[in-house]
Parts: C-alpha cells; structure tokens; sequence
C-alpha cells in the first residue's frame, strides 16, 4: 500500500525493573488481566475487541499479517496456503476475482478436517447472517456492493442469490468474485470472516448453508449465535472453558496445530476491572501481562520484575463522545422520566444540536491530555486518521468554555432546557479509569451551569455495555475504534455512514454524508477522494454528532519473562493482550 503507512512505524522504549534472577512462575502458562468480558465468541457476532481478541487465537482466516506489517506487501498466507496476486495468477486482471487455495490437512479443534466448503460456508455466514451493527458490512460491500442484506428490513432473496454466485469452490480452492475492485480486499480476510466447522456450527443450531432456511438467520439476536462456552476453530489456541465463577476465559494449546505447537500450555484472560488489583497481580507475578490506561503509566513502570514498553500507536480513533438521537425508551433507567420535565430527558433529546454543543462545550480536552495521557496526546478532529490518505486533522472546533456552553443550552429546545432542567445517566464500562474520569469532568462542568442540572454517573459491564448501545438506550457514550484494515473508508463508514456501526446506534443521518462516503468508497484518485472527505468532514462539524477528545500512544506492561512479542498494530486488543502464540516464557 502506499508509503504513508510506514509513518506508522513505533519507537520501542523497554524500560524493565529487575531483581536478582528469579523463578519463572506457570511457566507453560500465560495470564493477562484486562477489564473487557467477551460479547461473543461466534465469529459471524463479534465485533468488539475483548471477543475479537480471544476469536483471533481461537480462530483462523485466509490470510494474516506478518508482524507489525500494515500493508498488502505484509500479508501472509495461513488457511490460504498462498497470497493471491496478479503475479501468482490468483488475483484476474481486472481485480475482481480472488482465488484462494485452501491449505490440507489442517485440524479443527474437535480433530476433523477443514475442507474448501467449510472455507466457503464461513465466508457465506460471515456475509449473510448479517447482524445490525455487526461486522457483515466489511465483506459485504467489495464481494456484493451493498452494506446491507436487507431492504425495508426484510432479507433480500436476490442479494442471497448473488453471494451464493460470488464465493464458490473450484476443487480445492474457494473463488471469490467482487463486485468492484477493492485494493483493501485482502486486508480485510486478513481479519474478519474467520473459519468455522459447518458441521459444528449446524449441531449448535446454525444456518445449515441452505438459502432458503436463512431467513431465521438473519439479523439475529445474540442469544441466537453460538453459545459462548462453544468455539471450534482451527488456531494454536481452543477453547477449554468459561469460568464466569472467576471471570475469565480459558484456552489451552491445540496440539494438533498444523504450524508448530504454541509454546505455551495455557493462556488466561481474566477480567479484572480494579487497576491495583491488576498492579498487583503483575507485580507478584500473577499476571504476565495487564491492561494499563495511560493515566497509570508512571505508577506501572516502576513494578519489580516487570517491564513497560512504551510508545507503541495503534491506527484508531480513540475516545470520542458520542450522542444518541433517537432512544429506546422502553424499560429505559438512563432517561429517568423521559421527559423534559428535570426528573429526565426525553428519547430525541440529543437531536437539538444545541444540546450536543452546549455538552462539547463542556470537556476539559487538556485536562483530559494532562491527567489522562500524561501529556502524550494532541486533540484530534477529523474523522479519518491524518497518517491515512484521505484523512485530516483540522483545528478542533470545542474547548472547554463554560460561557458558550450555558449559551447552547439557554438556546436548546426552545429554552425549555434551561428553564426545566434536566436529569440523565452516564453510563460507561467499569474497569475503565479513563472513561470515568472523563465522565466526572462533564458531570461537574454540567452541574456547575445550572442546578437543574444532573448528570448522574452508572458503570456497568462491558458486554451489558455493548448490548445497551445496540439497543439504543445509552444517552451519550465514549467510544473508539481501531481499524479492522488500513484505509479511510473504514473510518469513514463505520463512524459517519448511517448504516455504519457508530452512527447507526447513534441514530445519525445525514444522505450528503451517506453519498459522499459512497463516492469516495468508488473512487480510485487519491485527490479526488481526499477532496471528497474534505466535504463530508465539513458537513460533519456542522452536525456535531460526535466530539473527537484526544488521541495519545499506548504501552504494554508484562513480566520481563515474557519473550517473544510482537506489535501488530491491527490485531484486537493490541498491545494490552496479544497474539499468544508469539508469546512464550523464560528467566533472564
């Protein structure tokens, strides 16, 4: 891809505190202490980090990255057995047929054999069970042209019809015929659409590959998917357990693996959202590695025996305060009386943009830079990363200023705001110090304009907190994302675009939008699809769907004896939690 993606390249800086020689604890066994619990392991679901994290060792996909590799030159084969290209034939000349050899041999986790139709059906259950605001759209729009398997919110029998044209198998291969060329193709299987069993997946009541049942599977709930305690992929990581008596997932190495064994027996991922007891496990030893905030950087660095790496940047959009414009307010505790009367606020309350300037208006953006990143951050804007082609960092349009905050809010709903008051929950994740702290700084800028107004502050877990989201019952929420593969479109789509992750649970719709991100998507000239971001960026700062706070780098705290990681900038839950199988332990 293009050169731009080597600014991205990371300064490592080790800054290990030893002791004399000591013992490696568990040494086949690996413990990493994080704050997110699972949403779920279903493949064809997931589109949350703490669940992608476990999917990616559990799972497998037609290709992956090599190390800290950005671009399509990076990519390397894994249930694929080669890399398609022009060069190797495997990519027509036109761009729009990929064939991907299926590798032999390779074992599933219950022993049986992966085969091209399984490769085949998990590509089709990726695309076709379809969730709202799930990750369907990623695939679906280069291999079908639409986001969507819907219309009017019924499936479409010919949009069925076309994926089952589209991905086929040709004897040992699967063929994958796109709908437009799609440089970023490659990048994206390199991520999502991650094989799965058909004769698994149908004994735990999943679509049989048939299209006429796939009505029933379509747009699911998640109680539909398959059960968490469930997984049968083909990584160098199973499934062994969910304890939920301790909070934590277990796996255990799959010794049929058909690259090299893992070398280690065991990982742990334990939620655990108090960040002394996660400094405290690291520091015993308990821990091999743990989720640290940037605000808990100095007091992890100093940890005996432990090391931090520091200065690693992921390719993301990070805390951005989001509003929701239209709520459910069904059995909706966030709203209090969901009205304007100050015991609540109404559904659509976040739909007066005066409303959501009179909030943006009142973030401490450099105290949040100051407290929150130890003073390694900027303020962002843009939508789309400035390192991306296309992307752009203009001036920030909000500072902290309480004279143009109480102004928005005088003005907001035809001054009924000011004059009513008003009472609703922010809710945020627990274990996330940073989400907190930036929920208090609203409440007390909020509550010191008028005393009719609350904010009250509701920490809740991490799956009740995706489940709230997708139901649209959170008033406003902090929120990040992490690119599922180097390009502005997936920034742009699934944080502006209607039908995008973001702003469809926001309820956000602007069609200039919607039309400039589709032109942009089609367009193939650098210029001209930075010109056209340049305009739906424009338009997006007059809406002010979403505040961008700040960015700042990120680091990983572990043992010193762990050996062997690797920064991979797109994989989940990077750098905190890894790709196990890099990993291995051993003393000084």
């Amino acid at each position: 891809m293009r050169k731009t993606f080597a600014a991205l390249s990371c300064l490592l800086i080790a800054t290990p505190v030893h002791l004399a020689a000591e013992t490696v604890k568990n040494p086949d066994m690996f413990m990493y202490a994080t704050i997110g619990d699972p949403d779920s392991l279903d493949p064809a679901w997931s589109y949350d980090t703490a669940s992608h994290n476990i999917i990616s060792n559990v799972y497998e996909y037609l290709l992956a990255y090599k190390g800290s590799g950005l671009s399509i030159k990076d990519l390397m084969p894994m249930i694929s057995s080669k890399v398609p290209s022009r060069a190797n034939r495997l990519v027509s000349a036109d761009g729009l047929t990929y064939r991907f050899p299926i590798r032999t041999g390779v074992k599933f986790h219950d022993g049986t054999i992966l085969t091209p139709e399984d490769a085949r059906y998990s590509i089709l259950r990726f695309l076709l069970v379809d969730r709202d605001g799930g990750p369907s759209s990623l695939l679906l729009e280069p291999i079908l042209g639409v986001n969507s398997t819907r219309k009017n919110g019924k499936l479409d029998a010919e949009i069925v019809a076309k994926a089952f044209k589209a991905v086929t198998v040709d004897k040992g291969d699967i063929v994958i015929k796109l709908a437009r060329p799609f440089a970023p193709f490659l990048t994206i299987v390199a991520n999502f659409g991650a094989m799965t069993s058909q004769d698994f997946c149908v004994k735990n009541g999943q679509w049989d590959g048939k299209a006429e049942s796939l009505p029933k599977f379509n747009n699911p709930r998640r109680e539909m998917m398959i059960p968490n305690d469930k997984a049968n992929g083909t990584g160098a990581f199973k499934l062994e357990r969910q304890d939920k008596t301790n909070k934590q997932t277990v796996l255990t190495r799959h010794d049929g693996y058909w690259r090299a064994p893992a070398r280690l027996r065991q990982v742990v991922i334990k939620v655990v959202d108090d960040f002394n007891t996660r400094k405290l496990m690291l520091r015993a030893g308990d821990a091999d590695a743990v989720y640290g905030p940037q605000m808990y950087f100095p007091q992890l660095q100093g940890v005996p025996g432990a090391e931090v790496i520091d200065g690693l940047q992921n390719l993301e959009r990070s805390s951005i305060l989001m509003f929701t414009f239209k709520m459910n307010p069904t059995a909706n505790q966030n709203i209090g009386s969901g009205a304007l009367d100050g015991q609540g606020i109404p559904p659509d309350f976040f739909s007066d943009k005066d409303v959501r300037k009179a909030f943006a208006y009142s973030m401490d953006y450099e105290g949040y830079i100051r407290d929150i990143l130890r003073g390694k951050g900027r303020r962002t804007s843009g939508v789309i990363p400035a390192s991306l082609p296309g992307g752009s960092n203009p001036k920030p349009q909000f500072s902290l200023d309480p004279k143009k905050a109480e102004a928005h809010f005088r003005k907001a709903w035809g001054g009924r705001v000011w004059e009513k008051g008003f009472k609703f929950s922010f809710v945020y994740n627990a274990g996330s110090a940073p989400a907190q702290t930036i929920a208090q700084m609203i409440k007390k800028n909020v509550e010191a304009l008028n005393p009719k107004f609350k904010v009250d502050l509701r920490m809740i877990q991490w799956s009740t907190y995706l489940e709230q989201t997708q139901a649209n019952k959170i008033p406003m929420f902090l929120a990040a994302w992490q690119a599922d593969y180097p390009d502005a479109h997936n920034f742009a789509f699934p944080i502006a675009h209607s039908e995008g992750y973001y702003a469809g649970k926001q309820g956000y719709k602007n069609p200039e939008v919607d039309a400039l991100i589709n032109q942009a998507a089609l367009t193939t000239s650098e210029a001209k699809r930075t010109a056209l971001y340049k305009k739906m960026q424009s338009l997006i700062d007059k809406d002010v769907p979403h505040v961008m706070l700040a960015e700042g780098v990120r680091y990983r705290a572990q043992r010193t004896w762990v050996k062997g990681f690797i920064y991979r900038p797109t994989f989940p839950d990077m750098p905190y939690g890894g790709y196990y199988y890099d990993l291995y332990k051993a003393g000084e």
